[in-house]
C-alpha cells in the first residue's frame, strides 16, 4: 500500500468485523521512532488463525483465498528495520476480556519508509461507517498530540449521529486543525 493510513484502515475494517464495540488507533511518532497501535475488543483469534495471521493465504475472506493486508503492513513495518506484532485472545477462551492488538513499529528515517498519508480523512471514513463503535484516535508527537474520542462528541451531541454530514465535516475538520497547531 502507498500510505500506512490505509493499512490503518484495513485493520480497523478487520476489527469491525471482528464484532468490536471500542477501537483503538494509537500513533506515536519520535526521532527515529514510529509506531502503530491498533486495539479492539472483537472476538479475537484463536491460537492457531494467529500463528498464520501474516501468511498472505490465511485470511478470513470467504470471496477469495489470499489476504494481504496483515502481511504487506508487515513487509512494510519490517523494511524499515521495524517489525510487526499481534496478540489476540479469542472469545471462546476468553469470555469477558477478548480482542486483538496489532503493532507496527518503523524507522521513519530509513528511505523504505512509507508515508503516513491522510490519517485525518481515514479516521474520518471510518468513523462515518461505523458511527455506534467507541472510535479512540491519538497521534502522539514530541511537540504535542491530536486526539479524538467518539464518545467524548456523543456525549454532547447527545441524540444527533456522529455519520450525519456536518458532523462528519467537523470531525475531519477538527482533526486537520489539530494537526496545523503542531
Amino acid at each position: 500500500m502507498k500510505e500506512l493510513s490505509l493499512n490503518i484502515l484495513d485493520i480497523a475494517q478487520n476489527s469491525i468485523k471482528a464484532g468490536a464495540s471500542v477501537i483503538s488507533i494509537e500513533l506515536e511518532e519520535r526521532e527515529k521512532f514510529f509506531s502503530i497501535r491498533i486495539t479492539d475488543n472483537g472476538c479475537g483469534m484463536k491460537a492457531d488463525f494467529l500463528a498464520n495471521v501474516t501468511n498472505p493465504f490465511t485470511t478470513t475472506r470467504t470471496t477469495r483465498k489470499v489476504g494481504l493486508g496483515i502481511p504487506l503492513f508487515k513487509l512494510a513495518a519490517e523494511q524499515t528495520g521495524g517489525s510487526l506484532t499481534i496478540t489476540s485472545r479469542h472469545e471462546s477462551e476468553h469470555p469477558t476480556d477478548h480482542g486483538t492488538v496489532v503493532t507496527a513499529v518503523f524507522d521513519p528515517t530509513h528511505m523504505d519508509f512509507t508515508p503516513l498519508g491522510d490519517i485525518a480523512s481515514t479516521i474520518t471514513i471510518l468513523i462515518q461507517g461505523s458511527p455506534d463503535i467507541h472510535w479512540i484516535f491519538t497521534h502522539k508527537k514530541e511537540n504535542g498530540c491530536v486526539s479524538l474520542d467518539t464518545d467524548e462528541l456523543k456525549a454532547v451531541l447527545g441524540d444527533v449521529p456522529l455519520n450525519t454530514f456536518e458532523v462528519i465535516a467537523w470531525i475531519g475538520d477538527y482533526i486537520k486543525e489539530q494537526y496545523f497547531g503542531l
